[in-house]
């Protein structure tokens, strides 16, 4: 039998249950935190910070912090957003991305989140880094200039075996993560399609397919991100 304890949410008390992720119970409490790391389904990592709260006043992950009794958590400041912004500008700064001719215009994260925090024109110099286009699997291509490493297809994706199809590559600031040649033969359509899927940006794409969604019917063309929610 479950176990709910009592916890703050900026200012108002809420009922959870105890050791339930903290990005997932804000959610069910209505309170919008964003992630780009994060999947349902999946073990979080705490790799983009983007969710990083105040919790007893000390800033933290939301995805890896559980609910417990008494916890005491703000999700919005003004310092947490301006926090939020900047990793934003970051992301499209130290990578390529062009949104305009994108497969994953209109239904990407990173996208999303960068209307919400109304970023324009990064406060960072571009980077421009010269980056290749993994084209050789036949059902996946792996976009390394739209990849931000957030890790969710190393986690979350593996063959029938049990396998990651996704590993890191190199070291230090040049890595990267590739398209396993040995555990990604003979993967299916639907796992190709669901590789594609666990991306929050366009840096996989499931060979054959492209603008499966018209313009004005995107996921984020009407709705934006966290819209749903109270942010």
């Amino acid at each position: 039998m479950a176990t709910f304890v009592k916890f703050t949410l900026d200012g108002k008390i809420y009922l959870s249950e105890d050791g339930a992720p903290l990005v997932e119970a804000a959610r069910a409490c209505g309170v919008f935190i964003p992630t780009l790391c994060n999947y349902t389904g999946i073990p979080p990592k705490g790799a983009c910070r983007i969710c990083t709260v105040l919790i007893n006043g000390l800033p933290a992950t939301a995805c890896t912090t559980k609910v417990v009794e008494g916890l005491n958590v703000q999700t919005s400041t003004p310092e947490l957003e301006s926090f939020r912004q900047a990793i934003v500008e970051i992301l499209f700064a130290e990578g390529n991305h062009l949104c305009p001719s994108c497969e994953k215009s209109g239904s990407c994260e990173l996208q999303a989140l960068a209307y919400r925090y109304r970023v324009t024109v990064p406060h960072f110099p571009y980077l421009f880094p010269r980056r290749d286009v993994e084209a050789w699997h036949p059902k996946l291509l792996k976009d390394h200039n739209r990849c931000i490493q957030c890790k969710r297809c190393i986690r979350g994706i593996r063959n029938p075996a049990g396998k990651a199809l996704f590993a890191f590559g190199k070291r230090g600031d040049r890595v990267v993560i590739n398209i396993d040649p040995v555990t990604s033969q003979n993967i299916s359509d639907a796992l190709a399609q669901q590789a594609m899927d666990i991306c929050p940006v366009g840096a996989i794409l499931r060979k054959g397919k492209g603008f499966d969604v018209p313009i004005g019917r995107r996921t984020y063309d009407r709705t934006p991100i966290g819209a749903e929610l109270r942010s």
